[in-house]
């Protein structure tokens, strides 16, 4: 078969093989699994990532992923609860709100401090968090960050920044050094959360 021909297969194949957890063996099954399946599958995959691309955008107020400037969860009036939840990235909003425990309203920072890849406090959105205490009605901040090297120094640099304006919780039990919420499961982040303790 001429080069030609599979050409925009093998592109389609090296950009999957850069997504998280595909590697190019793995990316090349996937995409050979969507051509046998072009018409439940592929069709509908390629309309629907056209969709997310065309109209996906991040919550201007807090950093979720959804398709308007605010998102469902800031606009949500019930959630105005006092109660600000900061994690690191979407998909560890994405994972408490599948544990379904917290109704506050979250702050995602978009990663966390690391002077080797040199990622300031500007980089991320640490100064809208300064913010967002100061206008909202916030009581309780609760820092669910990774409990890794990094998330733990970002944590302490928000409560420095933070003072005691603000009470100040984190994650308790249940979340394991070096662990990451995104590859927990509903019971140990439920666990976490009801034993939040004073930052």
């Amino acid at each position: 078969m001429a080069q030609n021909s599979t050409r925009h297969i093998e592109h389609l194949i090296s950009l999957m093989a850069k997504l998280p957890g595909l590697g190019p063996r793995s990316a090349r099954r996937v995409v050979l699994h969507l051509i046998r399946k072009r018409a439940v599958l592929l069709a509908p995959l390629a309309e629907a990532l056209t969709k997310v691309s065309e109209t996906a955008r991040e919550c201007l107020n807090c950093g979720n992923v959804g398709t308007g400037d605010i998102c469902d969860i800031c606009e949500d009036e019930r959630r105005q609860n006092g109660e600000l939840c900061v994690v690191e990235d979407v998909s560890d909003l994405w994972a408490m709100e599948r544990a379904g425990v917290f109704k506050g309203r979250y702050h995602v920072l978009g990663g966390t401090l690391s002077a080797l890849d040199a990622v300031g406090p500007d980089e991320l959105r640490i100064p809208r968090l300064v913010d967002r205490i100061a206008t909202e009605n916030v009581r309780e901040v609760i820092l669910a960050l990774n409990a890794t090297i990094d998330g733990q120094t970002t944590a302490h640099y928000i409560a420095d920044q933070l003072g005691d304006r603000v009470q100040l919780t984190s994650l308790a039990q249940g979340v394991p050094i070096g662990g990451e919420l995104d590859y927990l499961d509903d019971g140990t982040i439920t666990a976490a959360m009801n034993a939040r303790k004073t930052f």
